[in-house]
């Protein structure tokens, strides 16, 4: 049988993609690899291992140039790790863009990271708890555009702005000063640069962005999975 699974750990559990022909033919998701490779209905025999292994130092080039895997990306200053899922999504972006140079913004699960891409390499990166932070302090899913105006102006605020969105109940006002406050120490990756964000809808960060004036191109993960996969798949001979 021709084809190839991208297996790894996600934050929702281990997930499995096949790709048969250079198209994403199968995907799901369980608890452990076992089960994941259990769902599928006819398992290929070649893996392509997401995440598993030491996480390439940055800068790194995007797509992989040997080996049977797709490493993460880490950083030593200031200190950081990017999952193997999100550089394939940044593959997947940059499949229909080889020469695009910018700031791209991906959100996987808890973390938003801000990496810096020129000439088909990731070159740095500053990484954010803001999404966990929205989660444990119940914000809202969407933001408000003043408090996040708010916070973006004047950051040294931020425990004053969220102890008062707590008390009126203003969960979008707490959502917005959390990324406000996000925005203002990741001002040097967006300001002056094309950004594109990565994030499920309705991708807060995006919308705040724009708000702006900072024009930037919105993908939901789950769209940048095929052609990622064709991307590294085809990078390591597959």
């Amino acid at each position: 049988m021709t084809g190839w699974i991208a297996l790894g750990r996600a934050p929702d559990g281990v997930r499995a993609c096949v790709m048969r022909g250079g198209q994403l033919a199968e995907q799901v998701t369980a608890g452990t690899e076992a089960a994941a490779l259990g769902k599928l209905s006819e398992p290929p025999d070649r893996i392509v291992r997401i995440g598993d292994g030491p996480p390439a130092n940055l800068p790194a080039p995007v797509l992989p140039r040997e080996g049977r895997g797709l490493l993460g990306f880490s950083q030593s200053s200031p200190p950081d790790v990017i999952g193997g899922w999100v550089r394939l999504w940044i593959a997947g972006f940059l499949a229909t863009r080889p020469n695009w140079d910018g700031v791209i913004n991906a959100t996987e699960g808890p973390v938003s990271h801000w990496i810096h891409i020129s000439a088909g390499e990731a070159v740095s990166s500053q990484s954010f708890l803001t999404p966990r932070l929205v989660d444990a302090l119940g914000g809202a899913e969407t933001s408000d555009a003043d408090a996040m105006a708010d916070s973006l102006s004047r950051p040294e605020r931020l425990a004053a702005h969220l102890r008062a969105a707590e008390v009126s109940g203003n969960l979008q006002a707490l959502t917005g000063h959390l990324i406000g406050a996000e925005l203002a120490a990741a001002r040097a990756y967006w300001l002056g640069q094309q950004v594109a964000v990565i994030a499920p809808p309705p991708a807060p960060v995006a919308t705040a962005l724009k708000a702006q004036g900072v024009p930037c191109d919105t993908h939901a993960p789950d769209d940048l999975l095929a052609p990622g996969l064709a991307a590294v798949g085809k990078a390591l001979g597959m």
